[in-house]
C-alpha cells in the first residue's frame, strides 16, 4: 500500500494491501478502496470510485460560491 503526500483519508476506510492512492486525493469516509486511485481526485463507495478531480476552484471555494476569504472565523 501507497500513500503519497497530501492524502486525506475519511474515517473509516479500509484500504487493501497492494493499492496506491495519488498525491492530493481525498478519500470518502468509509470507503473501501480495492484499486489505485489517480493524484488530485474525490473518491468514495464501497467499492471505492473516483466521484471527480480537484480542480483550482476548489482551493478557492469552500462550498459553492463561498470563498474561504470571506469566512469570519
Amino acid at each position: 500500500m501507497v500513500i503519497e503526500d497530501g492524502v486525506w483519508v475519511g474515517s473509516g476506510a479500509i484500504i487493501v494491501p497492494g493499492v496506491t492512492i495519488g498525491k492530493g486525493s481525498v478519500i470518502g469516509a468509509g470507503s473501501v478502496i480495492t484499486k489505485d486511485i489517480p493524484a488530485n481526485v474525490i473518491a468514495v463507495g464501497n467499492p471505492c470510485k473516483v466521484l471527480r478531480e480537484i480542480t483550482d476552484h476548489d482551493k478557492e471555494f469552500y462550498y459553492k460560491d463561498m470563498r474561504f476569504d470571506q469566512v469570519e472565523w
